[in-house]
């Protein structure tokens, strides 16, 4: 199967959108916000004034969304440095076991080589996901256990 990987563009929203409440319900979710504040957030994350991510989106032969990778920049990394970090990376269902998940990986690569600046990737995942940690591990890449991570909900 054909696929092509692109930046998100504005007339994205809602295929994002849409894909956004699969993850949650991929995810476990039981509630899952509505569509026209999913539309809202999807924009204003993507689009807004400043941008709060990026994201590159894979679509199929027929043009429909089958997987993403959003990410964002952050500062401070090493020294004064900064790196990229992977927020979600997923692919629909149907479409896993096909290299597509791989080629976003190397497409997060190259955009994190060609920023000036930029000296790594990071990205996490949940201790019980063993298939986006076998994946990962597939790839070459080694789990850290140093980093302990925080949350918490903001009213």
């Amino acid at each position: 199967m054909s696929v092509t990987i692109r930046p998100a563009g504005t007339g994205d929203v809602r295929a994002v959108a849409e894909l956004v409440e699969e993850m949650d319900r991929f995810y476990g979710e039981a509630e899952v916000q509505p569509l026209d504040e999913r539309l809202s957030q999807v924009a204003q994350a993507l689009f807004g004034s400043p941008p709060l991510a990026c994201a590159l989106l894979v679509e199929d032969e027929d043009g429909d969304l089958v997987g993403l990778a959003s990410y964002a920049f952050l500062w401070p990394a090493a020294g004064s440095t900064h790196s990229l970090f992977l927020k979600e990376l997923y692919v629909r269902d149907a479409f896993r076991h096909q290299g597509i998940g791989a080629r976003l990986m190397s497409e997060l690569r190259a955009l994190a080589a060609a920023r000036p600046g930029c000296t790594r990737i990071e990205w996490m995942t949940g201790r019980d996901n063993p298939g986006a940690r076998a994946f990962y591990r597939s790839l070459g890449f080694v789990e850290f256990d140093e980093k302990i991570v925080y949350r918490i909900e903001v009213p």
